[in-house]
Formats: C-alpha cells, sequence, structure tokens
C-alpha cells in the first residue's frame, strides 16, 4: 500500500453524492430484512438520534430537525443499533430520504456501533426537497451482531429538516456486478503523441487474426494503414488484445482517430504542446496543496481558499503543536508544507520523496542533454513568488522544504536532530472539508529514522541546487542535513508504528537501509566528503538489484541514491558500474513493457497492483528516462516516452488518470476540498492531478463493494469515495511531473 492505512480509516472517510438513485426491490423468499420499523407506521422506535436532533413521525415518515452550525457529518444523526451483519454475506441497503430545503447532503452508512466505529459500507446523497429512493448493494467483511445503520447530517451552516422512511438492510440479495463503461475497444493515448516518438494503440477483440485498421485526421481522411498484431489474452485486464503501431506516420495534427473492427478510438493529438502544458500544470498542482498560506484565486481561478491550520478558529492550528501524549515535552512551528494527499496531514517520508523527484526534475533539466532548464524558469507557474529571479520549481520545493527542516527535534532534547514522522489530526475527519475548516487538534508523531534520512537527503540536494540563488538557505539546508544523518546514524532503528493510524496515514517501513543509502549519496553528491563515498560503497543496496517490478517509492527509496550517483557528476570510486546498472534496470523494464499488450513498463507479481501504481509506472518510466539520459540510446527514449501511453488513456478503462486531460479522465479523486462530487460549491481537483490507479487490495468500502474480483488494472473507479484507487498525493503528482518534463523535452 502507498499509505499503510489501518481499518480505522473508514472510519471517517466520507464518501460521495452521485450514485443513481434506485428503487428499492421487493424481497425474496430466501431474503432476511435486518432492520427493525423502516416504515415509521405508528413510532420511531427503535431508532435513536444524536441529543441535538429532534425527531418524530409526519406522515408516515421519520422526520429530524438537523440543527445548523455543526461541523461535521456525525455530528447530527438518526440510526438503529444491534444489527447483525454476517462475513461474505451480500445486503441491499436503501431507504427513501428528502430534505428541506433541498441540497443538503446526508452520510448513510453501515459500520460498526461500538469502538473503533469501522465503516463496512457508505454513501452520501444529496438530498432534494421531494425526495428519492436509494439502493445500493454491498458485501459484509465481518460478521456482528453489533452492526449500525445510521443517516448522518451534520456539517451544515443551517438548520434543516431530514425526513426518511422505506428504511431497509435486507440480507441474501445477490451481489450487483459492477460494469466500467470504457468506451470503444480501440485503446489509445488521448492527449497527444510525439511526431517523431512512438505511437501504439490497443484493440479490445474476439479476433485471434490480424485485422486491418486505419488512422484518421480530424476531417474523416485516411492518412495512415496498416494491420494489427494479435496478441493473446493480457494477464493484466484478462482481455483478447491486438497491438496497433502506427509510429511510422509523424504529421503533427489535431483530433486524429484510429479505426479498427469497427470501433474508433477517442481523438488525440499529435504534437508536444499538450506535453508542454501538462509539465507545468503537474506542477502547479502544487500550490493548491500548500498549508499555511491563503490560496490566491487570481493565480488558480476557482481553487481560492482561506490559509488552513494557522492558528485561526476553528483551527486548532500548526503554529505550536504537541507531540502525542508520551512522546515529547515541548512544541514545535511546523506551519507551512503540503498537504501530503487528500487529507490535512504531512508527513516527512512522503514530503521527503516527492520534494526529491521536484528537485530532480530540475537538476536533470540542468544536466541533460536533452534538459531544458528554461522550461522551470522563474514565472513558469504563477506562484506568489514568480517574479523573484528563482527558478518557480525550487520557490515550489522549498515550500516543503522549510516545513521539512522544522519538523526536525531541537537542540537540547533526547532525540535532537531526528525528524518527526509525521504531524496531522488526532482523530479522522470527513469529507468535504476545507483546510480552514478543519477543527481537530493537531499532533506531532515521534521521529523515526526514515523521517531523518530523508530530511538529511533532500535537505542535503537543496543544498547544492539553490546555492546560486540563496546561499544562506543553502548553508542552512546541509547544516540541518549533516544534523540528521548524525542523529540517524545514533538512533538507526526508530521505526514509525504501524498501529499509529488514527487521524492520518501510518507510512510505516521496518527496513531504514535504503534510507541511509540515498542520504549518503545525497552528501556525498553536495559535499564530495570521504565519510558519505565510504557509506555508499559499504552498503549493501549499492551493489544490490533495486529495479524490482513494482518500482521505487516513499517506502523503497534506494533508486533516489543509485539514479543520482548515475547523473551527478561525481568522482566516487565504481560510478561506471552504478550507471551500468541504471542501464540494466532499464533494459529490464523495457522488456516487461515490450511484453505487456498495453505497453507499460509494470508487472507486479501475481498481477496484484500495489497501492499508487500509476506512480510506480511513472517511476519506471524514470528509470527508463534516465538510461536515455546515461546512454543516448533511442529504445530507452521511446520506452519513457511510451510510458506515458497507459496513464493517459492506453489502458484496459479506456480513461485518463490525469484530470483535464484526455476525453475520458479522472476528475473524482478522493480530497476533501478538490470534492465537487460531495459539494457543487467546490472543484473538482485542478488540471494536471494524477490519480493513484488501480489497487488490487480496494481497501476502501466502496471499491470493495463495486470491484470484488477484479482483475489488475480494472481495480479502479473514478469516485471520491475510493480512497484506496482514486486518492491524490504529492508523491504521485511528483512522478507526473518529472515525466512530463522528460516527455516534453524530446518534442
Amino acid at each position: 500500500m502507498n499509505r499503510r492505512r489501518t481499518t480505522l480509516l473508514a472510519l471517517l472517510a466520507l464518501l460521495s453524492a452521485g450514485l443513481t438513485a434506485l428503487p428499492a426491490a421487493p424481497a425474496a423468499a430466501d431474503e432476511t430484512e435486518q432492520l427493525k420499523n423502516g416504515t415509521f407506521d405508528t413510532t420511531t422506535a427503535p431508532w435513536w438520534t444524536t441529543s441535538n436532533v429532534t425527531a418524530g413521525l409526519s406522515d408516515g415518515q421519520l422526520c429530524a430537525d438537523i440543527p445548523g452550525g455543526t461541523t461535521n457529518r456525525w455530528d447530527a444523526a438518526v440510526g438503529q443499533n444491534d444489527v447483525t451483519l454476517v462475513k461474505g454475506e451480500s445486503y441491499r441497503f436503501s431507504f427513501r430520504a428528502s430534505g428541506s430545503p433541498g441540497g443538503h447532503v446526508v452520510r448513510a452508512i453501515v459500520g460498526l456501533q461500538v469502538s473503533p466505529y469501522d465503516t463496512y459500507f457508505e454513501v452520501s446523497p444529496q438530498l432534494g426537497v421531494s425526495g428519492d429512493t436509494y439502493s445500493y448493494t454491498f458485501t459484509s467483511p465481518v460478521d456482528t451482531t453489533q452492526g449500525q445503520v445510521a443517516l448522518q447530517a451534520g456539517g451544515s451552516a443551517d438548520a434543516w429538516k431530514l425526513c426518511m422512511d422505506d428504511a431497509s438492510l435486507l440480507g441474501g440479495v445477490p451481489p450487483v456486478v459492477y460494469q466500467p463503461d470504457t468506451g470503444p475497444r480501440v485503446r489509445v493515448n488521448q492527449v497527444a503523441y510525439l511526431p517523431a516518438g512512438p505511437k501504439n494503440a490497443t484493440l479490445v477483440t474476439d479476433a485471434t487474426t490480424k485485422l486491418p485498421w486505419r488512422l484518421r485526421s480530424s476531417d474523416g481522411t485516411t492518412v495512415a494503414h496498416g494491420w494489427t498484431v494479435p496478441r493473446g489474452v493480457d494477464v493484466s485486464s484478462g482481455q483478447n488484445v491486438h497491438s496497433i503501431d502506427f509510429s511510422g506516420y509523424r504529421r503533427p495534427g489535431t483530433g486524429l482517430t484510429l479505426v479498427a473492427d469497427g470501433e474508433t478510438s477517442r481523438p488525440f493529438d499529435i504534437g508536444t504542446s499538450d506535453y508542454e502544458r501538462l509539465r507545468l500544470d503537474s506542477l502547479k498542482y502544487y500550490y493548491t496543496q500548500r498549508s499555511g498560506i491563503a490560496i490566491r484565486d487570481d493565480l488558480r481561478p476557482g481553487y481560492g481558499r482561506a490559509a488552513g491550520h494557522l492558528d485561526v478558529a476553528p483551527n486548532q492550528g500548526d503554529g505550536k503543536v504537541p507531540c502525542q501524549p508520551g512522546v515529547c515535552d515541548y512544541t514545535l512551528d511546523v506551519t507551512g508544507g503540503w498537504y501530503d494527499a487528500g487529507d490535512h496531514g504531512k508527513y516527512v517520508v512522503n514530503g521527503g520523496i516527492a520534494t526529491w523527484e521536484l528537485l530532480s526534475t530540475y537538476e536533470r533539466e540542468l544536466l541533460a542533454r536533452t534538459g531544458e532548464s528554461g522550461k522551470l524558469r522563474d514565472g513558469t507557474l504563477a506562484i506568489p513568488e514568480s517574479g523573484n529571479k528563482v527558478p518557480d520549481i525550487l520557490d515550489e520545493a522549498r515550500w516543503e522544504l522549510e516545513f521539512l527542516l522544522k519538523m526536525q527535534v531541537p537542540d537540547g532534547q533526547p532525540l535532537a536532530g531526528m525528524a518527526h514522522h509525521k504531524i496531522h489530526d488526532a482523530q479522522w475527519t470527513g469529507l468535504p472539508l476545507l483546510p480552514s475548516d478543519d477543527p481537530q487538534k493537531r499532533e506531532l508523531h515521534p521521529p523515526s529514522t526514515q523521517a531523518t534520512l530523508n530530511l538529511a537527503a533532500t535537505a542535503a540536494q537543496a543544498a547544492r541546487l539553490y546555492r546560486p540563488y540563496d546561499r544562506a538557505f543553502a548553508a542552512r539546508a546541509l547544516t540541518a542535513a549533516r544534523k540528521a544523518w548524525s542523529a540517524a546514524l545514533a538512533h538507526p532503528a526508530l521505526y514509525a508504528s504501524p498501529a499509529d493510524g488514527t487521524g492520518g496515514g501510518t507510512y510505516d517501513d521496518a527496513d531504514a537501509t535504503d534510507e541511509f543509502y540515498w542520504a549518503a549519496a545525497e552528501l556525498y553528491l553536495t559535499t564530495g566528503e570521504k565519510q558519505f563515498a565510504d557509506h555508499v560503497l559499504n552498503s549493501p543496496v549499492n551493489t544490490a538489484d533495486i529495479f524490482g517490478p513494482l518500482g521505487f517509492d516513499w517506502g523503497r527509496t534506494a533508486a533516489a541514491g543509485r539514479l543520482d550517483l548515475a547523473t551527478v557528476p561525481s568522482r566516487l570510486p565504481g560510478r561506471d558500474r552504478i550507471r551500468q546498472s541504471v542501464v540494466q534496470g532499464a533494459d529490464r523494464y523495457l522488456a516487461t513493457l515490450d511484453a505487456q499488450p498495453y505497453g507499460m513498463p509494470y508487472a507486479p507479481v501475481d498481477n496484484v497492483y500495489d497501492w499508487g501504481s500509476n506512480a510506480q509506472i511513472l517511476n519506471n518510466g524514470v528509470v527508463l528516462a534516465t538510461a536515455y539520459d546515461i546512454t543516448g540510446a533511442a529504445k530507452y527514449r521511446d520506452g519513457a516516452v511510451e510510458s506515458m501511453d497507459y496513464i493517459l488513456g492506453r489502458n484496459a478503462l479506456n480513461m485518463s488518470y490525469v484530470t483535464g486531460y484526455g476525453e475520458a479522465n479522472s476528475h473524482n479523486q478522493h480530497s476533501r476540498w478538490y470534492a465537487h462530487e460531495l459539494d457543487p460549491a467546490l472543484p473538482n481537483p485542478p488540471h494536471g492531478t494524477l490519480s493513484g490507479g488501480p489497487n488490487s487490495s480496494i481497501q476502501d468500502p466502496y471499491a470493495q463493494s463495486k470491484l470484488q474480483g477484479c482483475v489488475g488494472q480494472f481495480c479502479y473507479i473514478d469516485d471520491i469515495q475510493s480512497w484506496s484507487t482514486n486518492e491524490t498525493a504529492i508523491n504521485w503528482n511528483a512522478a507526473l511531473a518529472r515525466m512530463a518534463s522528460f516527455v516534453a523535452d524530446q518534442g
């Protein structure tokens, strides 16, 4: 998993509106009703309400007066306890509900009535005045006699009336099979192919022999044609597929389509401008993720909001944050930084890898043969710092670096120099919730070796990149990096607890060998000092095969050190072998890409897609891109470029995983403030936001209700409810930014 969350996340991860309202089906003979008095003919018993809600009968319904001024959905609720659930049994959860005035959202849940209050299924329909009947099917993950059904209706500034009737939880119903709309069977990169780059598509078909294909311009003229190549059944999707290669066509154009087997693909371009735009959009994402600063609407129209967590009510703020009980007796100012994902937490290990990838995106532009550092110059990202004569990408990364530096344990404390693992709310909050409206207490969590080494690595890298622009900041960063390195050596095995998952992700990791290697590499590349070179050369990671099927991420950071040692000039003994190891890793990913009918350098063991699989595909593309930078061999450049096709639409679901890019694209990512699916007054994620993508473990209740038995690529759903397949995260967008920048450079 990317965030290693516990099941406690299900407790308060509020879900979305937008599910289709359906009439409840009549019960069959073998179906059993689990709720009592769902029709409210003569009484409301045994339904309960929270103490601030007054309820009674009205025209054969339960009607409840919901108070205004509450913060969370669960602050005002109606429900029934002591509901029996059987593990593995399917249930139809249905009810009729109305709201007056209309437009209010309720959170309808089936969960556990006692601590830890796990949620097994939840939806959040928006109610109308005339009322609708809602019906959903899910499978219980547990056996319990302490189940609860509730409609949670708090979170409104104004009072309103909720009425409900015909509430039912029917056991023994057949599960509903979810069938995504995958559109035309010709799957293409829906954004753009480079004129001189590879151009591949995938056709889903029952045919076992080759078929003709035609490439059409926007006016319908056939401009190229050829034959498909049958590939058999693709393990990643379970589909029978053919490949189409139209790389020979190199003329720029817009609105092209590919026709095969009676199907016409979604439109796409041939050109470079889309990648120049994506390079910047994927980086502009970070400004709207900022904590501790008001987001200016003139810089991000439609995304302006008040500053979050600046000690302004209802925030308890990040200006003077205490530790969890028993962890420390001091407070820290940890304002600033980026919100990690769809929640309001800030995590050093994920912030570290995200910052490294942004800094490395810029460093590549300085060093690589096709690098164009001017494309990331001052003024390119439209942020408050634009115009200060510092490249905007460095200004954006510095917003996070300053936060990372604040997370270091102060001098005079027992763990001085270490870095706190994370800071987030004491309890989970729900959706939607703007950062400025978060009422929860904020807490520092214990320091960890991995967080400390993330700080050492990124601060050391920053020291060399910011030196031309701010020598004082570069020196401060290097001092902090050295201090963190020494502290980590003194405390080499302080690991985050996998049980520390209330209010935020755990990001637990029981091996710091890779982080030691990465931090030593960055410190050596910045200082040239023998002590760091010796650690690199003596580390078992230095000669290990680190380019595995899943790729690298926050929990597997050895590649960060290896890639920088291979590309940043130095006099490290054995550097040629390090460079060759990157090329060998790229050869493996290239072979994987060639073997995959959908053309991605990713084939996880047993076809089990990992949490954040899209970012791992992109990071494997980074290895291919780096091999091209090392060797100049076109096959690596083409492999890296082709890796983007999967992300931008050439996949089993026939959708782009980047908001605003492609005719069908992810735009309902799990987020507390990009929550248009829940609240029409809030926006969808900004253009250039990457979705985490298919995740075979489907940990969230909504995905579990829709995707049971899913195969590889089909373990995804574009819904704000699905935090395990459809979240947004700073490390994932960093991978997108790095690859978009590389592809733009190849134009």
